[in-house]
């Protein structure tokens, strides 16, 4: 077992139920990555924070140091001189992924003049890409918001991992792996959310980037 999974389950114990659908969701987001394509997330209310929580987790150094490639360093330097290594010291390597939940001028504009259940399935048509990912997370899997963007993200040939409770719901019916976290308790469901991804993200972080040291946030 990865040591960060067993981990999890130390923390954890009850959702060692979850952890066959933790792996097949690392793989189906582990594959995404590696094939150059992009994850998108969506929610409501704490689960619209946890996405822009995960995007941030992604696109950044998160447990560990991700320093740009020598190529961009040399490339920078040639066309910038001094300036351009600042810039290359200065990124880090992303995993890159896309709030849904944050286009606030978006989401109220398209509520407004078409309607608030597909806010997010309009940015998942336009945005999404086949092999891209969406991570949908609602803790009762019936968030028709959520729902819709599910469908329209099958339909454009997205991978899509369902972050829910233990019914799971609508949801769980939809997604390629649902991860129903065994708990009925809005707020104790977004507890093991956040440790379920934040593991996720650590074991993508390792997948795709040479350790140089921790990097706290």
């Amino acid at each position: 077992m990865n040591t960060h999974l067993r981990t999890l389950l130390t923390r954890y114990p009850d959702l060692e139920s979850c952890l066959r659908d933790v792996n097949e969701a690392f793989e189906i987001w582990r594959d995404s990555f590696a094939s150059g394509h992009k994850t998108l997330i969506c929610g409501n209310g704490g689960s619209a924070a946890d996405s822009e929580h995960i995007v941030g987790e992604l696109m950044k150094g998160f447990i560990s140091r991700r320093p740009v490639g020598e190529d961009f360093l040399l490339k920078a330097e040639a066309l910038y001189g001094d300036h351009g290594r600042y810039l290359a010291n200065h990124l880090q390597g992303a995993l890159p992924a896309i709030s849904l939940s944050s286009q606030l001028g978006l989401i109220s504009a398209f509520g407004n003049d078409v309607s608030f259940d597909m806010v997010y399935a309009q940015q998942v048509y336009g945005y999404g890409k086949p092999g891209d990912v969406l991570v949908a997370i609602s803790t009762s899997g019936n968030s028709p918001n959520v729902l819709h963007a599910v469908q329209v993200a099958k339909l454009r040939g997205l991978g899509v991992i369902g972050f829910t409770g233990k019914h799971g719901g609508e949801m769980a019916k939809l997604c390629d792996v649902s991860i129903q976290v065994p708990d009925d308790e809005t707020y104790r469901i977004q507890e093991r959310h956040l440790a379920i991804y934040h593991t996720l993200c650590i074991m993508l972080e390792e997948e795709f980037f040479a350790h140089e040291g921790s990097c706290g946030n």
